[in-house]
């Protein structure tokens, strides 16, 4: 019998690195599904059977808020960014063996830029409202990725996880499924990772 084998993607993760390699625009879910079926052409998962590939993301933010510098208002929803993530989790939701879990985003206010930051550092200058973004942060997406290692691993749903991410905040639920003799393998894209989420790993892909 093949081995059964869950792909998980932590989706920050995997948007960044494959934009990365096509900066011309953002990946979609074509790139996605192209993806993890790389990841089951590895030698280490030759034979195995694909459950289900799970994509973590959170929806784009859809509130208006202000420019605290020059009052304007700002629609989160219409930015191209949330236009293509928006599509891209609409395009996932109907693939094939694709399931898609949903985190939240949260704003709670305005900071300096990072490009504005570097500007500012080597050519001193006045603030514009340009230099000015949202401080946005996203909840869930570790926890459910968490808990669908948990569920998976516990009720033996499959053999084998590989998951995608450079987040060591995953390392407990790594270490929770393979105390229940799943395998666990790391996919980091090229990323340079922290040591001890490669040391949780059964296997770097």
């Amino acid at each position: 019998m093949a081995a059964r084998v869950a792909v998980m993607l932590d989706g920050g993760f995997v948007k960044k690195k494959l934009q990365r390699q096509s900066p011309r625009a953002l990946p979609d879910a074509a790139a996605v599904v192209a993806l993890t079926l790389r990841i089951m052409d590895k030698p280490r998962l030759s034979g195995a059977e694909l459950l289900r590939a799970y994509f973590y993301d959170a929806p784009p933010l859809t509130a208006t808020a202000r420019n605290p510098m020059d009052g304007a208002p700002v629609d989160f929803s219409r930015t191209r960014q949330a236009r293509e993530n928006q599509r891209l989790l609409d395009q996932l939701e109907l693939m094939p063996d694709v399931a898609v879990r949903r985190g939240t985003l949260s704003m709670s206010g305005w900071k300096l830029g990072r490009s504005a930051l570097h500007s500012i550092a080597r050519n001193p200058r006045p603030l514009t409202p340009q230099d000015i973004v949202p401080d946005i942060s996203q909840k869930g997406v570790d926890l459910r990725i968490g808990l669908d290692i948990a569920l998976m691993s516990l009720k033996r749903l499959v053999d084998t996880i590989v998951l995608v991410s450079g987040d060591s905040d995953l390392v407990p639920a790594m270490e929770f499924a393979r105390n229940e003799r799943v395998r666990v393998y790391l996919e980091t894209m090229g990323h340079p990772v922290r040591r001890e989420l490669r040391a949780h790993a059964d296997f770097v892909l």
